[in-house]
């Protein structure tokens, strides 16, 4: 039953690993875009295992490609032995790579992706000094929570890492919020030349950003900010960390990568969640003068085994083959433009904002920009009780996120949004 479950996860589990729901549900099986949990209540999924369900759920063709690589009797060999799966994936990587000379580290997570990242860019810089951006998360080991700026994910004070930081797109509150995009772009371009000036040394490492900023509540700075910090960077020999390990593989629907929305190309991309489709799948690419700068041995025992990596060569097909990437526009569009019309006019609902199928809703308390996580929380669970399943975020918990399967239909679409503008409208207050 789920409520043993539950009081038996409460005695071996940390208190500090957070659960879903005032009643927290056991999920036990699934299908395309739905799931079904313990007791036997189905639902549409617009959260996918946190963004990482990318081609939803019993996928013949993920299923049948990991079969085939448990027939074979080989499950893990290390990277110590030729993986066929591993390099055939890393080369299909390395060609969308936006690098012409890439190369590619598989990892298990998005935080061990980040690490490598951080790791390879000051050896290649021989310095400790990054930039890093207000509100962004990137992970939770002890580097990854150093360039994290959200105080309720960073769960040491202890840093490895010389950080300085950058304003983050946030155009609800803070110092560039009501600036025009143009502004913004000129403003945080003028607050980087000033940071290297006053808060570095001058032998900054890198700079690691997420085109959109995923645990901080899917806030993005206007297009063209990366470009504008780069070309501030290549000033310095700074290297520019992208991390895609939200944004990538088409989410954002007008693109392949988030940063592609910057006309620029990072020394070094990391990614996970999706590729894996849930199987323990990430890593990063970048230029091989970079990624080469490693001075000592170093592998990742599990990263890139032959089962992940025969799921990750199925997941990127199947992904193109079906052209997902333009799906993830189309109706993440309908879920858009029909929050938009249907919320985006309640005083509560300080912004509608996102890219594809990656959208967030920030609840405010009326006529102000004051957060209301007590107002997030209720459309939250109301959204439950109407058969979806949704994530939280921000820096405030106030924030409803929404990041489907990338294989979501039209029709499934208009059913999830019925079911969210239902949930905000009935908990706002607002009539029928």
């Amino acid at each position: 039953m789920t409520d043993d479950l539950l009081a038996r996860h409460r005695a071996v589990l940390p208190s500090w690993m957070p659960l879903y729901y005032a009643e927290p549900i056991e999920l036990v099986s699934g299908s395309g875009r739905r799931v079904t949990d313990a007791q036997g209540r189905s639902y549409l999924d617009f959260f996918g295992g946190v963004l990482t369900n990318m081609i939803g759920y019993d996928i013949p063709e993920i299923r049948e490609a990991v079969e085939r690589q448990l027939a074979t009797g080989i499950v893990h060999t290390s990277t110590l032995y030729l993986i066929r799966q591993q390099v055939e994936l890393a080369e299909k990587i390395a060609q969308r790579s936006g690098n012409p000379d890439a190369r590619v580290f598989f990892t298990n997570s998005g935080t061990e992706a980040n690490e490598a990242a951080l790791l390879v860019a000051t050896n290649h810089r021989r310095s400790h000094q990054v930039l890093a951006v207000r509100n962004s998360y990137h992970g939770r080991s002890y580097a990854a929570m150093g360039v994290t700026g959200n105080r309720n994910w960073s769960a040491s004070g202890l840093n490895p890492l010389q950080v300085a930081w950058l304003h983050s797109g946030d155009r609800v509150r803070g110092l560039l919020a009501r600036l025009s995009p143009d502004e913004q772009v000129d403003a945080a371009v003028e607050d980087l030349r000033e940071v290297l000036a006053t808060q570095t040394a001058g032998d900054v490492a890198a700079l690691i950003a997420e085109p959109i900023q995923g645990v901080g509540g899917f806030v993005h700075p206007p297009d063209g900010l990366f470009a504008g910090w780069k070309k501030v960077l290549d000033e310095h020999g700074i290297l520019f960390i992208a991390d895609e390990v939200q944004t990538g593989w088409g989410r954002t629907g007008e693109h392949f990568w988030g940063y592609q929305a910057h006309g620029v190309t990072p020394d070094l991309i990391t990614f996970a969640k999706g590729i894996g489709n849930g199987f323990a799948l990430a890593g990063v690419v970048g230029r091989a003068e970079v990624l080469e700068s490693v001075s000592a041995i170093s592998f990742s025992t599990f990263g890139g085994n032959p089962i992940s990596t025969a799921a990750g060569n199925a997941v990127l097909d199947y992904l193109l083959e079906h052209d997902l990437q333009a799906n993830a526009a189309r109706v993440g569009a309908i879920l858009a433009d029909g929050l938009r019309s249907a919320v985006g006019g309640l005083d509560c609902v300080a912004e509608v904002r996102g890219k594809g199928l990656m959208l967030g809703v920030e609840f405010v308390r009326p006529g102000t920009s004051e957060p209301d996580p007590a107002l997030t929380n209720r459309v939250f669970e109301a959204a439950r009780e109407g058969g979806l399943l949704a994530g939280k975020g921000g820096l405030h918990g106030n924030v409803l996120r929404m990041g489907p399967p990338l294989t979501l239909t039209e029709e499934e679409a208009r059913e999830g949004l019925a079911i969210l503008v239902d949930a905000i409208r009935s908990c706002a207050g607002v009539a029928a």
